[in-house]
């Protein structure tokens, strides 16, 4: 078995950051009696078939199909164009991000495209770019109703069949609900090639759906290993050992830190460019599950813990002063890597000149995890909570493990504070606000 995920949760106590947002062990034996609740309920739930997402991984059908269609599509097509947005989107860009170059370029594989926004000026140049003839366009929307994907669903639509005439279909792959919705018809009526999404699986949660999975492998990643990572997570992460489960003890620290000590903040920050898009889809998994108005009392609660993004090293230049002398309203979650896979030495060039000549013989990777290590101890210092998730390597088993053992901490966590953690109410009124502003 690979070696997989460390989780550091020493700089969230009290004997390190101090009393005003340390938490200690009080906390977390008062917590507990709730904490087994939720997890008896996860498990009763998980049981009963209500949460499918946990699953996912280990459905080898979905795989096979996927991987199939894939190895046909790449010898054929330059481009793949992403047409989703929110889930549909965020998931599978964060895995292209992460794991779609190596130290040599990119992948030999098609470019993949992600124009989640409808900004007509990025819209408008890719499109201009492509070679329509050798580019595969994936619509993604389990509805079948997402504004913004249908409207750039209708412009490829038009200049596919300008272009290609009775072949437009060949260039279209569909991603929706199994039965129901727009696409799905369309699909029938159209013959055109349709992969499914689980009805009980949500965007934010449908990484391991062919939502995520299919991109993945147009992109040439390896999609078993993503999901063994993701298996071996979702076993972890069952575990009734509360706080030696990291899923459960990530998401009690958080919802502790906002509710004792008023964290309102969490940052992700990696110490790595290719896992700033784990950290954009971390982002929307935590808000638009947690942000919510109404308990499942039906009491109004108005609870939320805002996820940002910052990037190490170059947010200490931005951000981090505002983490170390700002209010005392965030909690750190670095994202470090022990292996980069690649190294550069920094050469002595300048013997004579001893600011220069410091930094000769040391490596790049050893400045940036230096860098992550005192970012860390000076907020440590400061009194500012941290967690850091330590990534042995980048690769598809590691990244895998990360997206499932944080679903599960976010379920756990809508568990704990007694909140549907699959709905997202808030988001309805501005697609029903949106169709009336353009009906006039």
């Amino acid at each position: 078995m690979k070696s997989g995920l460390s989780w550091r949760f020493d700089n969230l106590a009290r004997d390190q950051v101090g009393e005003r947002l340390g938490l200690s062990e009080k906390d977390f034996s008062a917590a507990l009696p709730r904490a087994v609740k939720a997890h008896e309920g996860l498990m009763n739930r998980r049981e009963r078939g209500e949460l499918p997402f946990y699953d996912l991984p280990n459905r080898r059908d979905t795989i096979a199909e996927i991987l199939d269609y894939a190895e046909k599509a790449r010898e054929r097509f330059q481009d793949i164009v992403i047409l989703g947005i929110g889930g549909s989107s965020l998931g599978p860009a964060a895995l292209q991000m992460a794991l779609g170059r190596t130290p040599a370029g990119q992948l030999s594989a098609p470019r993949l495209h992600f124009p989640d926004n409808v900004d007509p000026f990025e819209f408008d140049a890719l499109m201009s770019q492509l070679n329509l003839e050798k580019t595969l366009f994936n619509v993604v929307t389990k509805s079948g109703g997402t504004p913004e994907t249908l409207a750039q669903y209708l412009i490829v639509r038009e200049r596919l069949q300008h272009k290609l005439r009775d072949r437009y279909k060949e260039n279209l792959v569909f991603t929706t609900d199994p039965k129901k919705g727009l696409l799905r018809k369309l699909a029938k009526e159209e013959k055109i090639r349709a992969f499914s999404i689980d009805p009980g699986v949500g965007g934010r949660f449908s990484v391991f759906t062919p939502v995520g999975l299919l991109p993945a492998a147009l992109g040439g990643l390896d999609i078993e290993e993503l999901c063994r990572g993701a298996s071996f997570a979702a076993e972890q992460c069952s575990s009734d050992d509360l706080l030696h489960n990291p899923a459960y003890r990530f998401a009690l620290s958080l919802c502790l830190l906002r509710d004792i000590k008023g964290a309102g903040i969490v940052v992700m920050m990696p110490y790595s460019n290719r896992l700033a898009g784990l950290a954009d889809w971390f982002r929307q998994l935590w808000a638009e599950s947690l942000g919510k108005k109404y308990n499942l009392k039906g009491e109004e609660v108005f609870w939320g813990q805002t996820p940002e993004k910052a990037l190490g090293a170059t947010d200490q230049h931005s951000m981090v002063q505002l983490y170390m002398e700002g209010p005392f309203d965030k909690v750190i979650c670095f994202l470090e890597v022990q292996d980069h896979g690649v190294d550069m030495v920094i050469p002595r060039i300048y013997p004579e000149e001893p600011d220069l000549d410091f930094w000769g013989g040391h490596t790049i990777s050893e400045l940036i995890t230096a860098e992550k290590h005192a970012t860390e101890e000076a907020l440590r210092q400061a009194g500012r909570p941290s967690v850091t998730i330590l990534f042995p390597r980048i690769d598809a088993f590691v990244v895998g493990q990360f997206m499932m053992t944080l679903e599960i901490a976010t379920v756990f966590a809508g568990s704990f504070l007694g909140l549907d953690p699959l709905d997202q109410p808030g988001v309805e009124l501005g697609k029903v606000l949106t169709k009336k502003w353009l009906a006039g």
